[in-house]
């Protein structure tokens, strides 16, 4: 992985270690369900900045278009002062990073890092063999179910360990490409796929049923994805889209 960053004390970086180490409104009628066997969640974090990127990139672009993954794109945010600012990068999604290594005991963030349904099982990315392995592997267990109709979200009733956030995340799934004018990546155009636009926890949910509203879609290229996390920067026990 590329450029690591220690914890900060806020979300704010507070050093940079040795780089180089590879390691609109209006919903659509639709109807979506989820349960145990629902799609991986699959997300990469990753800047336009940095060189090692590219490769995870294209691995999760040809994924993006299939019906048993999730595949999440998150620029953060960590780059934007070595040469150039990261088009998408928000400091939520930074932040959301953060969670995970804190989750797992980590006390850094890199770039590229594959994350596989929350939690612990995370990959460089950048090797598409190690990540269709780590793809295959994944699932959901025990979880609940989540059912899309119209404007509502339903999840089940489940056994649940800790309460869990369901989140609804919009994401753009065209082919964006980027033109990069400094930084590592400087004069490269970069194709991306699946970038998360929004990030909105819209629920608690402790193991009983539940049913609430989604929140609008703020444009109707947006799709929506429905994850269900077990605490924060934890495992994702169920998922499903639109």
């Amino acid at each position: 992985m590329k450029a690591i960053f220690r914890a900060p004390s806020a979300f704010g970086i507070a050093a940079i270690g040795a780089a180089g180490l590879l390691a609109a409104p209006g919903l659509p009628a639709a109807t979506a369900k989820a349960a145990a066997g629902a799609p991986v969640v699959v997300e990469l974090f990753q800047s336009q900045g940095c060189s090692s990127c590219p490769p995870a990139n294209a691995n999760l672009n040809a994924i993006a278009d299939r019906p048993d993954v999730i595949p999440l794109s998150f620029g953060v945010t960590y780059w934007d002062q070595l040469g150039w600012k990261d088009t998408f990068a928000r400091p939520q999604f930074t932040a959301r990073q953060w969670d995970y290594a804190r989750s797992a005991g980590r006390s850094q963030v890199a770039t590229p890092q594959i994350v596989i349904n929350g939690g612990r099982q995370t990959v460089v990315g950048n090797d598409r063999q190690q990540l269709e392995a780590a793809i295959g592997a994944a699932r959901h267990a025990g979880g609940p179910s989540i059912t899309i109709a119209g404007n509502r979200i339903a999840v089940s009733a489940a056994n649940a360990s800790k309460p869990a956030t369901v989140w609804v995340v919009r994401y753009d799934p065209r082919s964006n490409n980027v033109p990069i004018r400094a930084g590592e990546n400087g004069g490269r155009t970069l194709p991306h796929r699946n970038i998360v636009r929004q990030l909105n926890a819209v629920r608690t949910w402790s193991g009983t049923a539940a049913s609430f509203t989604l929140p609008p879609n703020p444009n109707p290229i947006l799709r929506t994805a429905v994850l269900v996390q077990s605490g924060r920067g934890g495992a994702i026990v169920a998922a499903t889209r639109l």
